[in-house]
């Protein structure tokens, strides 16, 4: 990882005191650069103040040294998985930021999640609004304790619609939920991820948005975002799309994940080296029996698991791409900013 000092004008600083010494130290630095990273825990230090201390103590009472992770969509699918598999490793306190409460809590029951360590709250990614809300109580809930990672996994796939479905705040309703809020999501957060020793910001794509592979270049319609003239004018009601075309459920779903895609991207080479937060996003593979198909149509959810197993032999089981998507979160070489995650089979 870059450990580099950004935004330190200590060049200027010494030729204007110590002109004489100034090239000398500045070499000497440049040379002492890839090996220090002992004064990377500055880079937030402010002097403390007694708000400060108690907000401290009661994040070191309330988590003691466990890592805070926030999963959107944990109360079923992906989500559901890996917040189990982090559960169980005893080191993270999950909170799972879903729509439905009720269903939460029925489903953390059953998985045995541990309520010291699991925290569900509320929000509807369909809804500014309750971004901003969530991420008010989140941080109250917190106190002082920063973010170690953010999970953006939450999406719904719409494709059969003949006519768009719009959000509260007026976009299109596919691309809100799996992208514009995340997005709103992210940038409330980034500062706050930022405190963490080892922060990652990881954010969940699909195939179907990577026109290089078969899945997304050649399964029709394909992803492609072409200028944004959709997006240049504001993407509302009655524009759906981004490119500024006509409505098509399953190519506004791939543009959202392309979104996703780029976005991590964009936010590596902007902030990575400034904030020390690996970006990355991930695709762990189908999901052919994932809820996020409840919308097709029934003989498409019975025969679409036997031909991702069966044909093109890119099944994986909920299970599974928990494990993987735990694992890009937990496991120290996926500590790498910039990546797009992806498995074969």
């Amino acid at each position: 990882l870059n450990a580099g000092v950004a935004g330190i004008r200590t060049e200027a600083v010494m030729r204007s005191t110590y002109p004489a010494g100034a090239a000398l130290l500045v070499a000497l630095a440049a040379l002492a650069l890839p090996s220090i990273t002992g004064f990377k825990f500055m880079k937030n230090w402010k002097v403390p103040t007694l708000q400060n201390i108690r907000d401290q103590r009661v994040a070191a009472a309330k988590f003691g040294d466990k890592k805070l992770v926030v999963i959107t969509g944990t109360s079923s699918g992906l989500g559901r998985k890996t917040a189990g598999a982090l559960l169980r490793t005893g080191q993270y306190h999950v909170v799972g930021a879903v729509r439905d409460l009720d269903k939460m809590e029925v489903v953390a029951e059953m998985d045995e999640f541990d309520p010291e360590l699991f925290t569900p709250m509320h929000v509807e990614l369909n809804n500014f609004s309750s971004v901003h809300e969530f991420v008010e109580n989140l941080k109250e809930f917190k106190a002082a304790k920063p973010i170690d990672r953010l999970i953006c996994n939450a999406g719904v796939y719409q494709p059969s619609l003949p006519h768009a479905k719009w959000s509260v705040d007026g976009h299109e309703q596919q691309m809100q939920i799996n992208y514009l809020s995340h997005f709103l999501l992210i940038s409330k957060l980034i500062e706050d991820l930022a405190k963490a020793p080892d922060p990652r910001c990881i954010l969940v794509g699909s195939v179907t948005g990577n026109d290089n592979t078969v899945g997304g270049g050649g399964v029709y319609p394909i992803a492609d975002l072409k200028e944004l003239d959709g997006l240049k004018l504001g993407a509302k009601n009655p524009i759906s799309m981004f490119d500024g075309y006509n409505f098509d459920g399953a190519k506004a779903y791939k543009d959202s994940k392309l979104c996703l895609m780029m976005t991590s991207n964009t936010l590596h080479d902007k902030y990575h080296k400034q904030t020390g937060i690996a970006f990355s996003s991930i695709y762990p593979g189908c999901l052919a029996e994932s809820p996020l198909f409840r919308e097709k149509r029934p003989w498409f959810r019975k025969n679409f698991p036997i031909f991702m197993k069966y044909i093109t032999g890119g099944f994986v089981s909920e299970q599974e791409a928990g494990q993987r998507l735990f694992q890009v979160a937990h496991d120290p070489r996926c500590s790498k900013s910039g990546v797009y995650w992806s498995w074969n089979g």
